[in-house]
């Protein structure tokens, strides 16, 4: 008998809500702006599931691909990116609307900053991020990876040029290493996309850069006349992404904001830890935290990101890893008429939980709080690709965690 989704209604007494505006129209679209001038930027295609929603229940369902994202099959690239020319731009004295592809990539660059050493740790997506844009623009990368971590994504890394190593650590004990090791080097920088009390101005600047998938979102939704979705499912990590994307769609439709609906791996489930004991206080995760949600299995929140979801957020969710299967097998053999979405682990569990939502009547309570019907038009983020092809395979072509 496979474990139930846990979920959680936000009850949590709300701060004074000073983060909001980290992710304001204006600062997003100064990231867009940058991430525009680069060469291979495109818009990642928005997935309109038509025959999956009407099969469901749903007025409409839309996935964001992000496999497409830069070629390099996830989202993360957004937030490195844009937080190393922010540092370089505060460092040279520059404005941020100065900065684009070709200045990064010139001679002019090396003459008025240099080099510096970017650290960071990842289960993947990010580390390839951060390595992918330093070695475009002429600088030093380090990654650490947790244990456990797939060698394909160990491999992605290392052909961008950068140090990396798998560690013998969770994924919350690399980010400290990370720290410590940029502390210790000459022009050493730590570039993560959590944030704890110190270190918060570059974790805002990857959030204002994963803020450029959403503002595609909202345009390519207007193109096919949909004034809003009507309820946002995000899954999280530390929450940067989460965050981004709710306090992104919070300022846009503030007077008519959608349900936000958060979801974490359930061996790392510290929002919904946090929500569940509704005073507004983090919660921390620890051990291994086991899961074929690679992207997903942080136990530490992101203290930017908490302020945000704590204000905003509607419901938490704790998906064990049959949620991201159903998701990843649903999205690959989508109903006939429907685009196909290749959906990694850690894209696909929106996917699993609004099927498991609206068909299965354990979550019948879920469905009616949430006022899911008819008339909903539901938007998910699918923020990965295969990016571990061998177990990709093995789940949606071999039948991997079939009873997981």
């Amino acid at each position: 008998m496979q474990p139930e989704i846990k979920w959680v209604a936000n009850t949590m007494p709300k701060s004074a809500d000073e983060n909001l505006p980290t992710m304001s129209a204006d600062n997003v679209v100064a990231a867009r702006a940058f991430h525009a001038s680069f060469p291979q930027y495109d818009a990642t295609p928005l997935a309109r599931l038509d025959g999956m929603a009407v099969s469901l229940g749903l007025g409409g369902l839309f996935v964001k691909d992000e496999s497409y994202r830069f070629g390099l099959n996830a989202f993360k690239v957004l937030g490195g990116s844009f937080a190393m020319a922010r540092y370089i731009a505060e460092e040279t004295g520059k404005d941020i609307a100065e900065f684009g592809f070709a200045y990064l990539t010139s001679d002019e660059l090396q003459k008025d900053f240099g080099q510096a050493t970017f650290f960071t740790a990842t289960d993947g997506n990010h580390g390839r991020g951060v390595a992918w844009a330093a070695n475009r623009l002429g600088q030093k990368a380090v990654v650490r990876m947790p244990k456990g971590t797939a060698k394909s994504r160990f491999d992605n890394i290392a052909k961008e040029g950068a140090e990396v190593s798998i560690e013998e650590l969770n994924y919350d004990d690399c980010v400290r290493m990370a720290a410590r090791e940029a502390e210790a080097t000459e022009r050493g920088v730590i570039i993560q996309d959590t944030a704890w009390d110190g270190y918060e101005k570059i974790p805002s600047w990857i959030m204002q850069g994963y803020g450029t998938m959403a503002a595609e979102t909202v345009e390519q939704l207007s193109a096919w006349d949909v004034e809003r979705p009507t309820h946002v499912f995000v899954q999280a990590g530390v929450g940067s992404l989460a965050s981004a994307m709710v306090g992104y769609f919070a300022n846009v439709y503030a007077d008519n904001p959608p349900a936000f609906v958060i979801m974490e791996a359930a061996a790392a489930d510290c929002l919904y830890q946090g929500a569940l004991a509704a005073d507004g206080n983090p919660r921390i995760v620890g051990g291994d935290l086991a899961t074929i949600m690679a992207g997903l299995a942080c136990g530490e929140p992101n203290t930017i990101g908490w302020d945000i979801l704590r204000n905003h957020a509607n419901v938490f969710l704790s998906c064990p890893d049959w949620v991201a299967v159903k998701g990843m097998r649903m999205l690959a053999a989508p109903v006939e008429g429907d685009p196909q979405v290749v959906s990694g682990e850690s894209g696909a569990v929106g996917m699993g939980a609004i099927a498991a939502i609206m068909q299965d009547e354990a979550y019948a309570d879920l469905r009616e709080l949430l006022e899911l019907g008819a008339d909903s038009k539901v938007l998910l983020f699918s923020t990965e690709g295969d990016t571990d092809p061998e177990r990709y395979r093995d789940i949606v072509w071999g039948g991997d965690y079939a009873t997981v």
